[in-house]
């Protein structure tokens, strides 16, 4: 076959792909075409669908299925698509809207892709689209996710004056996430001072993520210091507030302080998830105390609390330190059985474990188990006996 052939060939096979994908989602109701999106693999065909589906001013107003279709893309590292959908709204009226506009921004920056939604921003005048505190918000919330943090500060001083808008609590949030991204503390813990002489009252968005920046960074006294301001803004402490507070204890190893936090939740209603209960286990990690914890993992089970993938990245390579190779060997069996996703070295150092203590058997059956699972292939190994 010629290169003309071939090029030629290539040509009516992208039209056809086209063409089908058009005829998917023409006609269709915007609720049915979203599910088709959800469920496309076909990278390719899911832009052509989604461009498709655009032409429909119903499902133009639908920012779930716009926000996983960028997602997806961004997640595949095809940008040039991401932009290529993104690009394709503003050819449609709604690209005077503010709130559609913005919420292109908002995709631009989850990608990041901050100059692309600086592009959007510079764009809205010329197509005669108002810029409020709304668009000046998500383009903030662009640089943030984008990890262009040191732009904020910089967009937060001289922007709201040029468009003769005053800052919102959103956007006093969003400057508190870029201070405490780039480590300053000191800044960020300062906003609050700023914020009280504006008249705007902190919320649990606020300080959850002072708490984390505190806690998580092994600073816990400050944490604190914020706890405490954060009860006497009258502020209720959520889920997240409390687990960033318990990830802090269980950083300085105070286990009896943490399962205490823990009753004090469930006192006030609060359930204690994943994350909570995985910074219980880091406190009977960091304390060696094998028994206490799979205590606790008993009751956690019996509790009825789901565990994460995280839960065994802990528990795992701890109960190999402890040689309590049977734990190991359930905690794996409940991987598979319940479709966690976890790295392979995490299971294969069970398998290399098992053939060490020549249960030659047990590791034969997670390598099995391994290959023939039907959501992820592991290729687990039995290593040379000895």
């Amino acid at each position: 076959m010629s290169f003309v052939s071939r090029l030629l060939r290539r040509s009516f096979s992208a039209a056809t792909a086209t063409a089908t994908a058009t005829a998917s989602t023409a006609g269709r109701r915007p609720g049915f075409v979203s599910a088709d999106l959800y469920r496309e693999n076909d990278l390719k065909r899911l832009v052509q669908k989604f461009k498709t589906a655009c032409d429909n001013e119903r499902f133009r107003t639908k920012s779930g299925i716009y926000k996983a279709t960028v997602r997806k893309l961004a997640s595949a590292k095809r940008f040039k698509w991401v932009e290529e959908i993104l690009e394709h709204q503003k050819q449609y009226n709604d690209i005077s809207s503010e709130g559609f506009t913005a919420r292109l921004i908002y995709l631009y920056g989850s990608s990041g892709m901050f100059e692309n939604a600086q592009k959007v921003f510079d764009e809205m005048p010329g197509r005669n689209c108002k810029q409020t505190v709304l668009s000046f918000n998500a383009l903030l919330g662009a640089y943030v996710n984008s990890k262009k943090c040191e732009m904020v500060d910089e967009l937060f001083k001289s922007l709201p004056e040029k468009l003769g808008v005053e800052p919102d609590l959103v956007s006093y949030n969003t400057l508190v996430k870029a201070f405490c991204e780039m480590n300053s503390y000191d800044s960020a813990t300062m906003l609050l001072d700023e914020m009280e002489k504006k008249g705007i009252n902190p919320d649990a968005i606020t300080f959850n993520t002072l708490l984390y920046a505190y806690y998580w960074n092994g600073k816990f006294e400050e944490g604190e210091k914020i706890w405490t301001s954060m009860l006497s803004k009258n502020v209720v402490p959520d889920i997240r507030s409390y687990n960033a507070k318990l990830e802090g204890l269980a950083m300085k190893k105070k286990t009896n302080e943490a399962i205490e936090l823990i009753e004090e939740m469930r006192s006030k209603t609060i359930e204690p998830d994943a994350f909570s209960i995985n910074s219980v286990f880091k406190c009977y990690v960091n304390d060696g105390n094998l028994e206490e914890l799979k205590q606790w993992y008993d009751d956690m089970e019996k509790s009825g609390v789901e565990v994460n993938r995280g839960t065994f990245r802990i528990l795992v390579p701890f109960l190999l330190e402890k040689g309590d190779l049977e734990f190991a060997l359930k905690l794996c069996k409940e991987i598979f059985s319940k479709r966690y996703l976890v790295n392979e070295e995490l299971l294969q150092g069970v398998v290399d474990s098992l053939v060490k203590e020549s249960r030659i058997e047990e590791a034969e059956e997670l390598v099995s188990l391994g290959k023939r699972n039907k959501y992820r292939h592991y290729k687990l190994k039995l290593p040379a006996q000895e």
